[in-house]
């Protein structure tokens, strides 16, 4: 009998530590529902996804950046220049008399898109060539998007977008927000990607040992471009969604996004020394993020203290993933 028992609390302890964030989430998630009727309502929780989403998805481009043993601090400022090209596209076009508003916005849409990924293509020449670190090079980027965006829109929001365009960001597909669909549909297929595929082995290969990556045939340098790229073009996704829900592209759009984001992955369990990390963790960590800034809002917690538990939460939170991660001396 007492052996059963110690099997049984042996078998609950392993469940904990093997998913603490999960079962941290699931405790906070209770009390705030104990403390606010209103927070378990599938409208509350349709909102928490859908706000979660427009970072989210940056979220797990992130995450396959992070694991390759690298960063990238320029995503909110593609956010915001992508949301900028999309309407000063549209606009222009219109105004030019060359196509109308409601099919030049998806010319904008193409050439942002394409302006991402030369984005992130130039970053991983420039690490992958020069040696420069991505910190820097990301951290430069974030700087220099921002002034661009800032020029061409002259410091204003621009609003040349015709109505349609309002549904990808602000529209419902049965009752679920799009952005939440196209959230769940970005996870799969990088859960795909980095679970099921010669690549995604190869991103954690590279992430833990470049030098055994190399050996073992792996081309790190590919590898690390691809990676950059696929983060900068899921930032112009996000980008685009922004614009579409406020109907207006900004050079305000997207500042301090890299933090959250990098957060949520941080939370989730990877390694800013690469090789470590899960998608799902990823989703965890932006489900955690979302759900404690929603239940801090629906019990009016004054918005400086909500900075201060956040971030005490997020601290606790990436203590007890190290420690289970540390190898035991």
């Amino acid at each position: 009998m007492k052996l059963e028992i110690r099997t049984a609390n042996n078998g609950i302890r392993m469940i904990i530590n093997k998913y603490t964030l999960e079962c941290i989430l699931l405790v906070i998630s209770i009390a705030i529902a104990l403390m606010t009727p209103g927070f378990l309502t599938p409208s509350n929780l349709l909102n928490i996804l859908r706000n979660i989403s427009l970072q989210g998805v940056i979220a797990f481009g992130m995450t396959m950046v992070i694991i390759a043993g690298e960063i990238d601090l320029s995503i909110g400022s593609t956010v915001a220049l992508t949301g900028v090209i999309i309407a000063l596209t549209s606009g222009s076009l219109a105004k030019a008399g060359i196509m109308p508003m409601e099919t030049g916005v998806i010319v904008g849409i193409v050439l942002a898109f394409v302006l991402a990924a030369l984005i992130g293509l130039f970053n991983g020449w420039l690490l992958t060539t020069f040696k420069i670190p991505s910190f820097i090079i990301t951290l430069a980027m974030l700087n220099a998007l921002y002034g661009i965006t800032a020029i061409i829109s002259k410091g204003f929001p621009v609003t040349t977008l015709p109505r349609w365009y309002n549904m990808l960001g602000a529209g419902h597909i049965f009752s679920i927000p799009i952005p939440a669909i196209i959230l769940v549909i970005v996870f799969i297929i990088i859960s795909v990607i980095m679970n099921r595929t010669k690549f995604g082995r190869a991103v954690y290969a590279v992430g833990g040992n470049p030098e055994a990556a190399r050996l073992s045939g792996i081309n790190v340098r590919r590898v690390k471009i691809t990676v950059m790229i696929a983060v900068q073009v899921l930032a112009a996704l996000s980008g685009m969604l922004v614009s579409s829900q406020v109907m207006a592209g900004s050079s305000t759009f997207g500042r301090g996004w890299e933090l959250n984001v990098i957060a949520s992955v941080i939370i989730g369990g990877a390694s800013l020394f690469g090789g470590i990390g899960k998608v799902w963790g990823t989703f965890i960590g932006l489900a955690f993020l979302g759900v404690l800034i929603n239940g801090m809002t629906l019990l009016n917690i004054n918005e400086y203290v909500q900075y201060v538990v956040r971030g005490l939460l997020i601290l606790a939170a990436v203590l007890i993933n190290t420690m289970q991660t540390q190898p035991k001396q």
